[in-house]
Protein backbone atom coordinates (compact mmCIF):
# COMPACT_ATOMS: atom_id res chain seq x y z
CA UNK A 1 0.00 0.00 0.00
CA UNK A 2 1.38 3.44 -0.99
CA UNK A 3 2.33 5.79 1.41
CA UNK A 4 2.35 9.65 1.11
CA UNK A 5 4.61 11.90 2.49
CA UNK A 6 2.25 14.98 2.29
CA UNK A 7 0.32 15.14 5.60
CA UNK A 8 -2.58 17.53 5.03
CA UNK A 9 -3.90 19.14 8.87
CA UNK A 10 -6.82 20.21 9.47
CA UNK A 11 -6.49 22.08 12.64
CA UNK A 12 -5.83 25.62 10.39
CA UNK A 13 -9.40 24.69 9.39
CA UNK A 14 -11.03 25.20 12.54
CA UNK A 15 -12.29 28.36 14.14
CA UNK A 16 -15.07 30.35 13.42
CA UNK A 17 -14.52 31.47 9.38
CA UNK A 18 -14.40 35.12 8.55
CA UNK A 19 -14.64 36.84 4.88
CA UNK A 20 -12.05 35.64 2.85
CA UNK A 21 -10.97 33.29 5.08
CA UNK A 22 -12.20 29.64 5.19
CA UNK A 23 -10.80 29.66 8.60
CA UNK A 24 -7.98 30.56 10.66
CA UNK A 25 -7.98 28.06 13.63
CA UNK A 26 -8.27 28.70 16.97
CA UNK A 27 -6.43 30.79 19.37
CA UNK A 28 -5.05 29.48 22.69
CA UNK A 29 -7.12 30.66 25.53
CA UNK A 30 -5.96 32.44 28.71
CA UNK A 31 -6.25 29.62 31.57
CA UNK A 32 -8.03 30.53 34.64
CA UNK A 33 -5.67 28.46 36.93
CA UNK A 34 -2.45 30.26 35.56
CA UNK A 35 -2.56 33.90 37.46
CA UNK A 36 -0.63 35.61 40.16
CA UNK A 37 -1.52 38.19 42.95
CA UNK A 38 1.03 40.37 44.54
CA UNK A 39 0.23 42.72 47.40
CA UNK A 40 2.31 45.94 47.03
CA UNK A 41 3.18 49.44 48.82
CA UNK A 42 3.02 48.08 52.55
CA UNK A 43 0.12 46.58 52.94
CA UNK A 44 -0.44 45.54 56.28
CA UNK A 45 2.61 47.65 57.33
CA UNK A 46 5.01 44.76 56.05
CA UNK A 47 7.94 44.59 53.68
CA UNK A 48 7.16 40.75 52.81
CA UNK A 49 3.82 39.72 51.61
CA UNK A 50 5.21 36.72 49.42
CA UNK A 51 3.31 34.48 51.73
CA UNK A 52 -0.29 36.31 50.71
CA UNK A 53 0.45 35.44 47.42
CA UNK A 54 0.99 32.14 47.51
CA UNK A 55 -1.94 31.04 49.59
CA UNK A 56 -4.20 32.95 47.18
CA UNK A 57 -7.21 30.20 45.72
CA UNK A 58 -8.87 32.52 44.18
CA UNK A 59 -9.66 36.28 42.36
CA UNK A 60 -12.00 38.17 40.54
CA UNK A 61 -10.41 40.58 37.85
CA UNK A 62 -11.46 44.19 37.77
CA UNK A 63 -15.23 45.29 36.66
CA UNK A 64 -16.03 48.66 35.62
CA UNK A 65 -18.81 50.49 35.15
CA UNK A 66 -19.97 53.57 33.12
CA UNK A 67 -23.54 55.84 34.88
CA UNK A 68 -25.57 56.82 31.48
CA UNK A 69 -26.66 60.33 31.42
CA UNK A 70 -30.09 60.48 29.61
CA UNK A 71 -30.36 63.64 27.35
CA UNK A 72 -33.85 64.29 26.59
CA UNK A 73 -34.69 66.09 23.47
CA UNK A 74 -37.70 66.74 21.85
CA UNK A 75 -39.70 63.05 20.58
CA UNK A 76 -36.51 61.33 21.77
CA UNK A 77 -33.55 60.38 24.34
CA UNK A 78 -29.83 60.04 23.11
CA UNK A 79 -27.37 58.33 25.92
CA UNK A 80 -23.76 59.86 27.01
CA UNK A 81 -21.25 58.33 29.09
CA UNK A 82 -21.28 60.01 32.76
CA UNK A 83 -19.17 58.89 35.88
CA UNK A 84 -17.17 55.45 36.17
CA UNK A 85 -16.85 53.29 39.11
CA UNK A 86 -14.33 50.07 39.40
CA UNK A 87 -16.21 47.21 40.83
CA UNK A 88 -14.63 45.81 44.09
CA UNK A 89 -12.39 42.53 43.86
CA UNK A 90 -12.95 39.60 45.85
CA UNK A 91 -9.94 37.46 46.86
CA UNK A 92 -10.11 33.81 48.91
CA UNK A 93 -6.98 32.88 50.34
CA UNK A 94 -6.06 29.71 52.29
CA UNK A 95 -5.59 30.06 55.80
CA UNK A 96 -1.96 28.59 56.79
CA UNK A 97 -1.37 26.59 59.46
CA UNK A 98 1.56 29.29 60.23
CA UNK A 99 -1.23 31.77 60.69
CA UNK A 100 1.07 34.10 58.55
CA UNK A 101 -2.00 34.42 55.76
CA UNK A 102 -4.32 35.64 59.21
CA UNK A 103 -1.26 37.96 60.53
CA UNK A 104 -0.74 40.25 57.43
CA UNK A 105 -4.75 40.26 56.70
CA UNK A 106 -4.94 41.35 60.54
CA UNK A 107 -2.28 43.70 60.32
CA UNK A 108 -4.09 45.24 57.46
CA UNK A 109 -7.02 45.66 58.90
CA UNK A 110 -5.87 47.14 62.06
CA UNK A 111 -3.84 49.83 59.72
CA UNK A 112 -7.44 50.79 58.76
CA UNK A 113 -8.66 50.72 62.25
CA UNK A 114 -7.36 50.04 65.20
CA UNK A 115 -10.00 47.88 66.97
CA UNK A 116 -8.01 47.54 70.42
CA UNK A 117 -7.41 51.36 70.94
CA UNK A 118 -10.13 52.80 68.91
CA UNK A 119 -8.38 54.92 66.48
CA UNK A 120 -8.42 55.63 63.12
CA UNK A 121 -5.55 56.62 60.16
CA UNK A 122 -5.13 60.46 59.81
CA UNK A 123 -5.00 59.87 56.26
CA UNK A 124 -5.82 57.35 53.55
CA UNK A 125 -1.75 57.23 52.64
CA UNK A 126 -1.64 55.73 56.05
CA UNK A 127 -3.40 52.56 54.85
CA UNK A 128 -4.18 52.52 51.19
CA UNK A 129 -1.98 49.46 49.52
CA UNK A 130 -1.83 48.41 45.87
CA UNK A 131 -2.75 45.08 44.38
CA UNK A 132 -1.31 43.51 41.31
CA UNK A 133 -2.67 40.88 39.19
CA UNK A 134 -0.94 39.00 36.74
CA UNK A 135 -1.84 36.48 33.82
CA UNK A 136 0.32 33.73 33.10
CA UNK A 137 0.71 31.61 30.49
CA UNK A 138 2.78 28.37 32.35
CA UNK A 139 6.31 28.24 30.85
CA UNK A 140 8.25 30.91 33.11
CA UNK A 141 7.65 33.74 35.53
CA UNK A 142 6.74 35.85 33.12
CA UNK A 143 3.30 37.54 32.95
CA UNK A 144 1.12 37.80 29.84
CA UNK A 145 -0.72 40.35 31.34
CA UNK A 146 -1.26 42.72 34.03
CA UNK A 147 -3.73 44.60 36.12
CA UNK A 148 -2.42 47.59 38.81
CA UNK A 149 -5.20 48.45 41.43
CA UNK A 150 -4.05 51.92 42.85
CA UNK A 151 -5.40 52.68 46.38
CA UNK A 152 -6.85 49.79 47.79
CA UNK A 153 -8.54 49.22 51.34
CA UNK A 154 -10.32 46.30 52.40
CA UNK A 155 -13.97 47.21 52.78
CA UNK A 156 -15.12 43.52 53.95
CA UNK A 157 -13.25 40.42 55.82
CA UNK A 158 -14.88 37.03 55.69
CA UNK A 159 -12.50 34.70 58.17
CA UNK A 160 -14.94 31.88 57.24
CA UNK A 161 -16.60 29.03 59.69
CA UNK A 162 -15.30 26.08 61.13
CA UNK A 163 -17.18 22.63 60.49
CA UNK A 164 -16.82 19.29 62.17
CA UNK A 165 -18.40 17.49 59.80
CA UNK A 166 -15.61 18.67 56.42
CA UNK A 167 -11.90 17.77 56.01
CA UNK A 168 -11.88 21.06 53.28
CA UNK A 169 -8.72 23.40 54.31
CA UNK A 170 -9.96 27.31 55.67
CA UNK A 171 -10.01 30.47 54.30
CA UNK A 172 -10.49 34.24 54.29
CA UNK A 173 -12.28 36.19 51.55
CA UNK A 174 -11.87 40.03 51.47
CA UNK A 175 -13.26 42.08 49.02
CA UNK A 176 -11.11 44.90 48.01
CA UNK A 177 -12.26 48.58 47.07
CA UNK A 178 -9.75 50.63 44.93
CA UNK A 179 -9.14 53.95 43.05
CA UNK A 180 -8.28 53.11 39.83
CA UNK A 181 -7.27 50.65 37.77
CA UNK A 182 -4.31 49.97 35.09
CA UNK A 183 -4.24 47.24 32.64
CA UNK A 184 -1.17 46.84 30.12
CA UNK A 185 0.91 44.03 28.73
CA UNK A 186 3.26 41.52 30.83
CA UNK A 187 6.75 40.84 29.76
CA UNK A 188 6.57 37.24 28.95
CA UNK A 189 8.86 36.61 25.82
CA UNK A 190 7.90 33.29 25.26
CA UNK A 191 5.94 34.27 21.76
CA UNK A 192 3.08 33.18 22.66
CA UNK A 193 0.82 36.17 22.26
CA UNK A 194 -0.57 37.90 19.24
CA UNK A 195 0.81 41.03 18.42
CA UNK A 196 -2.04 42.47 16.24
CA UNK A 197 -4.44 44.40 17.73
CA UNK A 198 -2.80 45.02 20.89
CA UNK A 199 -4.80 47.01 23.63
CA UNK A 200 -2.37 47.89 25.58
CA UNK A 201 -0.15 50.79 26.53
CA UNK A 202 3.47 50.28 25.55
CA UNK A 203 4.28 51.54 29.25
CA UNK A 204 2.81 52.20 32.30
CA UNK A 205 4.48 54.15 34.87
CA UNK A 206 2.24 52.76 38.20
CA UNK A 207 4.51 54.51 40.25
CA UNK A 208 5.35 53.62 44.05
CA UNK A 209 3.02 56.13 46.11
CA UNK A 210 -0.20 55.95 47.07
CA UNK A 211 -2.58 59.37 48.37
CA UNK A 212 -6.11 59.48 49.34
Amino acid sequence: MATSNATTETKSKFGIPTVGNSGAGVLQPKQKNKFRVSFLNNFGGATETKVLTQNVQTVVRPKITHEEVVIDSYNSRVYIQGKHTWEPITVTFRDDITNQTTKLIGAQEQRQMNHFQQTSPVAASDFKFDTQIEVMDGTNAGSTEVWFLEGCFFTNVDYGDADYTSSEYQTITVQIRYDNAIHFEGDNDSNGRVVQGNPFPDSVDIGNNTSA
